[in-house]
């Protein structure tokens, strides 16, 4: 997104010979007009434009949920503006002339961000599904045994026998799909932190 129409066709020809979709914007109402972010993209942006500037638009995007990563290009800029950006969460501030590589660079940075984000949603959307086909009893035993308890404590606490408690415990080793405690353990803190 800029103003200039040569650095407009200059940047989206870069990136498209890298074999990368690109939809250019002249300006950032332009930009705010779209309904949704397609999913794994960034945005690469001049700060200063008419109308809204690039770290007004920044601002609005997180106003709005919208999270891109944000690489911004700049013939104009200063410290001031630089750390207000990478504070926002912008992945690069790129200073007019650069080179392309440092672009490059930057978008790959931002897509691999964007694709591990989504792998870890993803990830955590399986683990909660997994769950949720957990019996209420199941959970008990699941909190208890991630907390370190040993049967014999669960199947006092619970009121019923050690043999049940060794079922429950196979039944949400099977249903969560996982081998060991310890992955258990962790991916439930996953889980927990994820929610």
């Amino acid at each position: 997104m800029d103003d200039d129409i040569s650095i407009r066709e200059s940047l989206s020809s870069l990136i498209r010979a890298e074999g990368m979709l690109v939809e250019v914007f002249a300006s950032p109402l332009e930009f705010l007009a779209l309904e949704r972010l397609k999913d794994f993209s960034c945005v690469v942006l001049d700060i200063r434009m008419p109308g809204l500037d690039g770290l007004s638009l920044q601002d609005e995007l997180s106003r709005r949920g919208w999270q891109p990563p944000i690489i911004f290009i700049t013939g104009h800029g200063d410290v001031p503006d630089a750390v207000r950006a990478m504070k926002a969460g912008a992945i690069d501030f790129l200073k007019k002339p650069f080179e392309d590589s440092s672009l490059l660079s930057a978008i790959t940075t931002s897509l691999s961000r964007v694709s591990s984000e989504f792998h870890q949603k993803l990830e955590s959307a399986e683990l909660q599904a997994r769950y949720d086909q957990l019996t209420p009893r199941e959970r008990e035993v699941l909190a208890m045994v991630t907390q370190g308890r040993p049967n014999k404590i669960i199947a006092y606490d619970l009121g019923v026998s050690e043999s049940t408690i060794k079922v429950h415990r196979h039944n949400v080793m099977n249903k969560m799909h996982f081998r060991s405690l310890p992955e258990l353990t962790l991916a439930m803190q996953r889980l927990k932190n994820s929610g």
